[in-house]
Order: structure tokens, then sequence, then C-alpha cells
């Protein structure tokens, strides 16, 4: 049976998640305090100055690009801007590069979505998108064997949302007819949300039979075909984070595997996984007024800052 095979699957991966299982430490590693600060200041502009980001608030989406471009400018990259048409107006997404020592090595891509479903969407998706440019402004500083691409992506919310004109199918289309090689694309997508409360994890049918139910962990999903990407990116965060963090590959089908920005480059057969604080399985404000900057557990967002650069530094030498 389906069930069966997924339950055995999961089985397997909870196993060596568990194994691997961290508690938060008391003291923070170096430096964090301040990254805590520059991430809380990016998400404060994004959602509690800017507010509602997409297309039906043109203004604010492109106040937002701005500012992201802004922030990459300053970190010293030139940003590429790939525009399109949707409705009848220009969007667009945010691209770096920190080319790598070998060119031999396909690049690492790191993306996030800047736009919001009508509300402040300070976890979804100003969380993501601080740890981008605060990720982007690490590699800056450092020398990696791996070129590493950083994208800000556009249009990820409904009515777009795995369409045409979502912000990543755009990227990831184009890429593809141009023949673009990519090691893995690690989407960014709700990451500032954490709590200890029990049963404040939810899952799917089934999945919580092998999961933790506090909402106190880092996911990172995948489809079945790119279940190795998954385990390598949970282990590389391990060996750098604080923060507990949990593996899952599971088919398509099941509520949540595809609803990022990692589907659209799935859909090219480009390898990418989704690193979530889970949304709507845990943040009862999900596409809601109350996702607001004061919502969001700041220290964690930066213990998960911390263990991308673990990821990022693993992959990429």
């Amino acid at each position: 049976m389906v069930v069966g095979g997924i339950a055995v699957g999961l089985l397997k991966l909870t196993t060596r998640g568990w194994q691997g299982m961290t508690k938060l430490k008391t003291q923070p590693a170096a430096g964090e305090a301040q990254l805590t600060e520059r991430l809380r200041r990016h998400v404060q502009v994004l959602a509690g100055e800017i507010g509602n980001r997409n297309l039906y608030a043109a203004a604010n989406l492109a106040e937002a690009a701005r500012y992201v471009e802004g922030h990459l400018m300053q970190a010293g990259y030139t940003v590429e801007s790939q525009p399109y048409q949707a409705e009848g107006q220009t969007v667009r997404n945010l691209i770096v590069t920190k080319p790598g020592t070998d060119p031999s090595l396909d690049p690492l891509l790191i993306g996030a979505h800047y736009d919001t479903a009508g509300n402040p969407g300070a976890d979804d998706n100003a969380s993501g998108t601080a740890a981008l440019l605060e990720l982007a402004r690490w590699a800056g500083e450092h020398a990696f064997a791996r070129t590493l691409t950083f994208v800000a992506f556009t249009n990820e919310e409904p009515p777009f949302f795995q369409t045409e004109l979502m912000g990543s199918r755009v990227y990831a289309r184009a890429a593809k007819a141009r023949g673009k090689r990519i090691r893995a694309a690690l989407i960014l997508e709700s990451i500032g949300y954490y709590t200890d409360a029990p049963n404040s994890q939810r899952y799917p049918p089934f999945y919580g039979l092998f999961y933790p139910n506090r909402g106190n962990f880092l996911g990172v999903v995948s489809n079945l075909r790119y279940r190795r990407l998954a385990g390598e990116v949970a282990r590389a965060f391990k060996r750098r984070s604080r923060l507990p963090i949990e593996s899952v590959a599971a088919p398509d089908f099941i509520p949540g595997v595809t609803w990022s920005d990692h589907w659209s480059f799935w859909k090219e057969g480009y390898q990418a996984v989704m690193l979530t604080d889970t949304a709507f399985l845990r943040n009862p404000n999900y596409h809601m007024d109350s996702d607001t900057p004061d919502t969001l557990d700041y220290a964690k967002l930066a213990a998960v800052v911390e263990g991308l650069r673990g990821v990022m530094e693993e992959f990429a030498h």
C-alpha cells in the first residue's frame, strides 16, 4: 500500500533525524546578537513599514524590491534584474552572484520570495528574504570554490502560485532554456516562527506518528526523487546550528510538499529542497493580517542562518 510505503520511508528519515537532533544551546555563537538584530530590522522594514507586498499593492512590491536591491548592493554585489510582465505590470526577480574559484563546479542557488499574500508577511516571507540578505552579505566576505547564486523571487503567492507567472518559474524555465546547470536550489520559505508549546506542530495524516509535536524545529522538505539532497542539507545544518532540524522526503501529492519556489525547479529537473518552519502547519498567523514582525523568534531565525552558512560551506567547497 502507498501509505505503508510512506510510513516506512518516514520512519527511516526520522530515525536519522532524531539521532542528530540537538537542544538549543544557551550561549549564542560569536556575532549572533548582531545578526539577530539585522534580521529583525529587515523583517521590520519589509513587514512592519512596507507591509503588504504584491502586484495588487504594486508600489509596496516595488519598494520591497528596492530595499532588497539596495542591501545587496551595499554588500558589494551588482544586482541583475529579471523583469517580466504579469497582468500588464512589470515585476522582477533580483539576482546576484558570488563567483567561485572553480568554474567547473555547478553553482549553488539560494532563493526566497519577497511578495506576500495580501498581508504583512513577516514569516511568509520576510523571514526568508531577511535570511537571504544576510547569507549573501556573509558570502560576499568569504571565498568559495563553487559559485553561489542568490535570487529574490516575486509572485510566489496566489494568484500566481504554480503558474507560468510565478517568479521562480520564470527564472527556472529561463535557466533550463539556456542550459544552465545548478548543483541544488535551497529555497527559504517561512523560517521565523517557533514555539515550544505541546501539540503546536500539525502534520498531514500519518506524519505526526514520526515527528515532534512541538513546533521548535526547522524542516527540510523534498520529494522522493531528491531525498538524498534533503538528507545532505539536514546533516550539514546540524553540524553548524544549535537549532533542531527534521527532514522529510514525501510524494508531491502530500499537502505542502510542493508549496513554494522549489516546485519551479523540480518542474525543470533541477535538484531543490525547501527550508521551512512548516508555515500553515504551525503558524496560526499564516496568510493573515496577524503575520507581523513581533510574532517571530529572531534568535532562532539567526540560528537558521548560522546553520545555512554551514550548508553553504560544505556544498560550495
